[in-house]
């Protein structure tokens, strides 16, 4: 199944629960099979498969029956009693053991493994491994290390939350995960990405979108397609709007320089920088088509979209253009020192929720915990939920920074985006990613659409430059400048499938 769509653990749960009549863990277990022997079928060695205490364990039993059905060498380590199983799960133990499959209790230490397979907890275990269970964990991670061999998870990487992306210590750190019936949040944001490696999904012939709206949405071009389309011929720069950048102060402006060129190269027709700092320079020598000025006056400037807040500092003067910011009857994005004021004066809170034009708010995990008066951890410890209470208590479009980027909507609808790299952990990232939606909102795109555009363009450059040979380590902001633009020219360009 090829589908963007996200569910989270109670949904999974009742799809089960609608299709208890039928054999899903048989087909959860030819599909483990079938992806297992791939991945195993170079090398001449035996399988190894942890088998849980659950039904998780049962999928990981299944498999081990027709892997053995195939004539692979497998080796399950199983230490629950089976009297105790669920009843899927005891019926796929005996499938097993009456086709003469044996299991032992304790990892061998003497072997070495084409393939370890993961089927101890999926997503059926939101804490901590504990015990003998996480001793095998760790085992299976430093075997998989040792033999040079893929560790495949079924369903959700044991210790990991498939619903936050929470990693529990220890969790598996898996190199391929099969999800079934249908994708999960937890696998694409905060730790995910670093425990699960490959994904794929096996729906066991349920088509669970046709069944329940999704939770949530992986973020792909598709869900903005429709704007990337070639500029007709008989156009000025006038048809691609004026933008606006309030920000540059003292000793800061770097960052409105970074937000300004990526505005610039990602097509609006203007752009303008209201700088706070008395001592900027007049002119960016290395992008002159920039058109500074004083922040003050910009703010009467003819714009179609205004952002706010890369390298604008906490000054009082600061506070000032951002209580006028709120007020302007244009799209407006904030991001940076912005929402660090926003989130210290609690009579913005209001001008924001209550402004007539679509607000955008991109803070990184900190200022994300300042915005909703909470800690990182907390932020961190849900993305998800994060986001949305972002959406709702600001009526306002939230891009949750970090691993997985989430979106979120005032009106409750979440994305997950999957694009980007640990290069783009360094310094000016953000303020590159605010030049960029501001410039689409200025070209006159929707505040959803431009935001969900400029999120998935942001990271598919910095991919681009790694594809390179460009980074990750050492990769700039103001490279990925000028690779989002090769890269949004590419989309719009007919037929092109970069």
């Amino acid at each position: 199944m090829t589908s963007d769509a996200l569910y989270r653990s109670p949904a999974l749960r009742q799809f089960e629960a609608r299709h208890a009549d039928l054999p899903l863990m048989q087909r959860a277990g030819a599909a483990a099979a079938d992806w297992a022997g791939q991945l195993a079928s170079t090398r001449n060695r035996p399988i190894l498969v942890l088998a849980g205490p659950g039904n998780n364990g049962g999928d990981a039993l299944e498999m081990a029956r027709l892997l053995r059905q195939r004539f692979f060498d497998v080796c399950v380590a199983f230490a629950a009693n089976p009297e105790r199983l669920p009843d899927d799960a005891l019926a796929a133990y005996r499938r097993f053991t009456d086709e003469g499959g044996t299991t032992c209790d304790e990892i061998p230490t003497d072997r070495h493994w084409s393939l370890i397979v993961d089927g101890l907890f999926g997503i059926g275990l939101a804490r901590a491994p504990e015990g003998l269970y996480a001793a095998w964990i760790a085992s299976a991670n430093r075997l998989a290390e040792r033999d040079a061999c893929p560790l495949l998870a079924l369903d959700c990487p044991s210790g990991l939350n498939a619903d936050t992306g929470i990693g529990h210590a220890p969790c598996i750190e898996a190199s391929h995960t099969l999800s079934f019936i249908a994708d999960k949040p937890g696998l694409h944001t905060g730790d995910g990405p670093d425990h699960c490696g490959e994904i794929r999904v096996a729906s066991l012939d349920l088509d669970a979108p046709a069944e329940a709206t999704p939770d949530g949405y992986l973020l792909h071009r598709g869900h903005f397609a429709d704007r990337l389309r070639p500029r007709r011929l008989n156009t000025h720069k006038g048809s691609f709007g004026s933008a606006g950048i309030l920000g540059g102060g003292k000793s800061m402006v770097g960052a409105i320089f970074l937000a300004g060129r990526a505005a610039l190269k990602l097509g609006a027709g203007r752009v303008y920088l209201g700088m706070l700092d008395s001592d900027a320079p007049a002119v960016d020598l290395q992008q002159p088509e920039l058109m500074l000025r004083r922040a003050d006056s910009l703010l009467h400037a003819d714009l179609q979209a205004l952002a706010c807040g890369p390298g604008l500092g906490r000054s009082s003067e600061a506070l000032r253009l951002l209580e006028q910011s709120l007020k302007a009857p244009v799209q407006l994005v904030l991001d940076a020192d912005a929402l660090n004021l926003l989130a210290e004066d609690g009579r913005l809170e209001g001008n924001l929720y209550n402004r007539v034009g679509p607000a955008i708010l991109t803070p990184h995990p900190a200022e994300a915990g300042r915005l909703l008066g909470c800690s990182v951890r907390d932020i961190q410890n849900d993305r998800i939920k994060a986001a949305l209470d972002l959406a709702d208590r600001y009526r306002s479009y939230i891009a949750l920074k970090g691993c997985g980027t989430v979106i979120a909507a005032p009106d409750g609808r979440w994305w997950i985006n999957t694009t980007g790299n640990p290069g783009m952990a360094t310094a000016g990232m953000g303020d590159v990613l605010c030049g960029l939606i501001v410039a689409l909102l200025a070209q006159n795109w929707p505040a959803e659409t431009a935001l969900l555009a400029a999120v998935h363009l942001h990271g598919a450059a910095a991919d681009h430059l790694v594809a390179q040979g460009i980074g990750p380590v050492g990769m700039t902001a103001g490279e990925v400048v000028d690779a989002a633009r090769h890269l949004y020219n590419a989309w719009v360009s007919p037929g092109n499938s970069l």
